[in-house]
């Protein structure tokens, strides 16, 4: 979708939400659609149009970000020839850490972002880099916490990220501060997010 085109439907997205927002709030004579629709079309300011831009072009920066990580993992485990595991079932090592969690909370907490929870768990319990136990405080569920394999899968991975991130803060110099704000930035979505999700969990 070329600028122009990306443009055009941000303005059509805006000025159907605010259509459908005004003739709910709207009181006493009806004004028809189409000419409802023109005027706000007309009220619709850049500054909307960039805002809708910047966030739908951001969604898809997630994404990619995601898949791109994903592949920097891969290919740190195919440099070191270590096919024990995949880039999930590493990342996944990488975010327990030194905590015991349930399989659901591998969810909830943000730990797991693949489709398939207890596909990946058994292999790793399988392949002896998480142990289960049975939870005391619920006797239904199980503790998972890394085996010594584990650990040496999350000290990889924990070595990877430091060290792209002492070149990344050296790479974009006295511009650090770009990090504190992309943080602040992401956070807030991500409670944003959290937010809109009622039945989920």
């Amino acid at each position: 979708m070329s600028g122009y085109q990306a443009r055009k439907t941000y303005r059509r997205v805006i000025s159907s939400t605010a259509l459908m927002d005004h003739s709910v709030q709207k009181q006493g004579a009806p004004v028809s659609t189409s000419r409802q629709s023109t005027d706000l079309e007309e009220e619709v300011s850049e500054t909307m149009v960039k805002a809708y831009e910047g966030y739908f072009e951001l969604l898809g920066s997630i994404e990619r970000l995601h898949r791109l990580m994903l592949d920097v993992i891969k290919d740190e485990f195919e440099q070191l020839r270590n096919v024990q595991v995949n880039s999930v079932q590493a990342l996944l090592l990488f975010n327990i850490g030194e905590d015991q969690v349930t399989p659901g909370e591998l969810r909830s907490r943000g730990y797991y972002q693949g489709s398939n929870v207890s596909y990946n768990v058994k292999k790793l319990v399988e392949g002896g880099f998480l142990e289960q136990e049975r939870n005391e405080k619920d006797r239904r569920s199980v503790l998972l916490r890394l085996t010594q394999k584990g650990r040496e899968i999350h000290d990889i991975v924990a070595g990877l990220h430091l060290r792209h991130a002492k070149a990344f803060t050296e790479m974009i110099g006295d511009e650090i501060e770009k990090i504190e704000v992309m943080r602040k930035g992401m956070r807030e979505l991500e409670l944003y997010w959290r937010g809109q999700i009622r039945y989920i969990y």
